[in-house]
């Protein structure tokens, strides 16, 4: 008695394979079109949030810019109007005007010291 390998042993369809290496690839790709799509909506959210921040940020500088601008005047004036009692309101005028222009010199010959400071640590 010979024996013949029997019909149920699974023998390799490479067509049915085929197929089926085609739409695990097939699937592949579009999983990978679709995680990747995600991601650049999540980098766009992520993107519009820090720009919000940032908007934010810089309105709310820019108002407490404005807010110190007005106290810096403000006490300007009063050292005016205080000075004005003691040494007239000319000479009061003057001395604040002369203060005020003096410490804008003196900060700006602090800052040209600083960015020759920069330039000098730059060029070595």
């Amino acid at each position: 008695m010979t024996q013949e390998p029997a019909d149920t042993v699974a023998t390799p369809q490479t067509e049915g394979n085929e197929e089926s290496v085609r739409a695990t690839f097939a699937r592949l790709y579009t999983d990978g079109r679709a995680y990747a799509q995600a991601e650049v909506e999540r980098q766009k959210l992520r993107a519009g949030i820090a720009g919000a921040g940032v908007r934010n940020a810089a309105i709310l500088g820019i108002v407490a810019l404005m807010l110190l601008f007005a106290a810096i005047v403000t006490l300007l004036i009063g050292l005016v109007i205080a000075l004005s009692a003691m040494i007239g309101p000319l000479w009061a005028t003057l001395a604040v005007f002369g203060g005020a222009v003096l410490i804008a010199v003196l900060l700006l010959l602090l800052a040209k010291g600083q960015i020759s400071h920069m330039l000098k640590t730059i060029k070595s």
